[in-house]
């Protein structure tokens, strides 16, 4: 008996073991090269999604624009994060000068956007101050209340809107006293001394003669014409 015929059946049955461990290794081979790069691309997609939605959480930062003058060694223009406080402000302005003078300066209080901030010099308030009984004065003077100025928001006193003028009785526009015509709505001492003005060369004949005192409009005569009479 020939080697070829005596060793065919093994031969047979080797070939047929190394066509199955093939067939095994190609599907192997296959899903290891089609499958995992699936997942591969499935976790980055996830990966991706996790890290855009950590940073939609992550708070935004609120900046504020405050405008420092006066004795600070660079006077301009600075943007803070919200919650900072006005000796912040001082310090990103590159600090106070030798002349500063912060008396009448709240440095604690919270910046809000837009602030305007003013820092005296020491002479400026020394020419404010002769006592301390004029403290209450140099506080309006920081919330600079005469006409035209600009605010200083970082006063120690806080602005406060002025209460509205309620006459207690009717005014009689000919004979009342420049006090008790300020005690109408709208009327300041300068419109008081217009309307004592005018009436000294023409007595009002009706209210309605006080819209021709120069100051006083339509406006200002609806607010009070409630208020006043001629009688």
């Amino acid at each position: 008996m020939s080697f070829h015929y005596r060793y065919r059946k093994q031969i047979v049955i080797g070939l047929l073991i190394v066509i199955i461990i093939g067939s095994i290794g190609g599907f192997v081979i296959y899903k290891y090269q089609t499958l995992p790069k699936e997942k591969t691309i499935d976790t980055v997609k996830v990966q991706k999604i996790k890290k855009e939605k950590k940073e939609e959480t992550i708070e935004k930062v609120e900046e504020y624009m405050v405008d420092i003058k006066g004795e600070v060694n660079n006077p301009g223009i600075y943007k803070l994060k919200k919650g900072s406080r006005v000796i912040d402000v001082v310090g990103e302005a590159g600090g106070l000068t030798e002349s500063a003078d912060t008396s009448v300066i709240n440095l604690s209080k919270k910046i809000t956007d837009e602030m305007v901030i003013i820092i005296y010099s020491r002479q400026e308030v020394e020419n404010w101050v002769a006592t301390k009984q004029q403290e209450e004065y140099l506080q309006k003077k920081c919330l600079l209340e005469e006409e035209g100025q600009v605010e200083n928001d970082a006063c120690i006193e806080e602005k406060t809107e002025p209460e509205e003028k309620q006459p207690s009785t009717m005014v009689n526009i000919n004979t009342a006293t420049k006090e008790e015509l300020m005690t109408l709505p709208g009327i300041g001492e300068t419109k008081a001394e217009a309307i004592i003005s005018y009436r000294k060369k023409t007595p009002f004949q009706k209210i309605e003669d006080l819209k021709n005192v120069s100051g006083i409009g339509d406006s200002t005569f609806e607010e009070i014409k409630s208020n006043i009479t001629v009688e």
